[in-house]
């Protein structure tokens, strides 16, 4: 920590001070530039430049819903002609062979706690806060006693505070209305939290006990989202790794490929916090499309058909891409 504040420190005098006072006069007008600041604002010039000189390029695609229970796409076709000659001999055809099978059983492994930079991330992308909005609110919070403090940087709790967290824990459950099912019935692992080497000087954002006797109805509800957020990162943080079962139907008809994806879900695990959050806050469902139990041989084909789409530009930076840490 000392060694990194002192790398900071020197970098803000010989890029901060010195390259702004040299800039000032050479163009002779106050020009400031920031070890962050500046490098900054160089990716921002070359992100919009990217946006205005893109050109959105047309594509098309074969769909294909086939007998089986399931649709297979192809690949992106870049001529309209090309992609109406393939469909006219998918319909023609009207029978596709499914080539290969792909299944692999992959998982998820739970988020980390938040700290101020994954909540600010989170409340900009779920919520459409930005930064500083997310902050006052959570500021607000901890001030009112009902988070722990907010300016952190850290996602991680030492092992003093990990008996804290699984008391903590089984009280959420209960104000989230999350049960024993939801979470299958798995002990909290909280062992995965506790990390005392990545924990500066303070640990990663937590709500507190004061919180469940709170009446927090009458909170402004940029609040109560916030805390929301907070509450079922913690749950999930703890919580087991979603498993699931991902499927790759890989199917041949006029002597194009076309694919299929679908998951299936074998144990939810902190998947389930996340739904029950998503579908309070948001109203928002989440759901997976499986595939159906297929073998490998010929199939008929429903219905082909042709879907245009366009290439998008470049995202200008947001609150969720300037505060991601890659």
């Amino acid at each position: 920590m000392y060694n990194a504040a002192l790398c900071r420190e020197r970098a803000d005098w010989m890029v901060g001070i010195n390259a702004s006072r040299l800039f000032s006069c050479l163009y002779g007008q106050p020009l400031a530039v920031g070890r962050v600041m500046t490098p900054v604002l160089a990716m921002t010039v070359v992100r919009e430049a990217a946006i205005a000189a893109f050109t959105p390029e047309k594509f098309y695609t074969v769909n294909l819903e086939l007998t089986s229970g399931c649709t297979a796409s192809s690949r992106r076709i870049p001529e309209k002609s090309v992609a109406e000659n393939l469909l006219k001999a998918c319909r023609k055809e009207m029978v596709a062979t499914i080539q290969r099978i792909t299944r692999k059983e992959k998982s998820e492994n739970p988020p980390p706690l938040y700290d101020l930079t994954t909540l600010q991330r989170d409340a900009n992308r779920l919520l459409g806060y930005s930064a500083q909005q997310t902050l006052d609110y959570v500021q607000s919070l901890y001030e009112k006693k009902l988070t722990t403090y907010p300016r952190t940087d850290s996602c991680y709790i030492t092992d003093d505070d990990e008996e804290m967290l699984e008391e903590l824990t089984e009280e959420l459950e209960g104000f989230l209305d999350i049960t024993s099912t939801d979470v299958d019935e798995a002990v909290p692992r909280t062992r995965r939290t506790v990390n005392r080497e990545k924990v500066t000087d303070h640990h990663a954002i937590l709500p507190t006990r004061s919180m469940l006797q709170a009446d927090l109805d009458a909170l402004p509800k940029g609040e109560q989202n916030v805390l929301k957020l907070i509450i079922a990162r913690t749950l999930m943080a703890v919580s087991t790794p979603f498993r699931y079962l991902e499927t790759l139907l890989t199917t041949e008809c006029a002597g194009e490929e076309f694919t299929a994806k679908g998951k299936e879900v074998l144990e939810e695990g902190w998947k389930a916090v996340e739904r029950k959050v998503l579908a309070d806050i948001l109203n928002r469902k989440q759901e997976l499309a499986a595939l159906p139990n297929v073998a490998e041989n010929e199939c008929g084909i429903l219905n082909a058909e042709l879907k245009e789409g366009q290439t998008t530009p470049p995202k200008h930076f947001t609150d969720v891409i300037c505060y991601h840490r890659g």
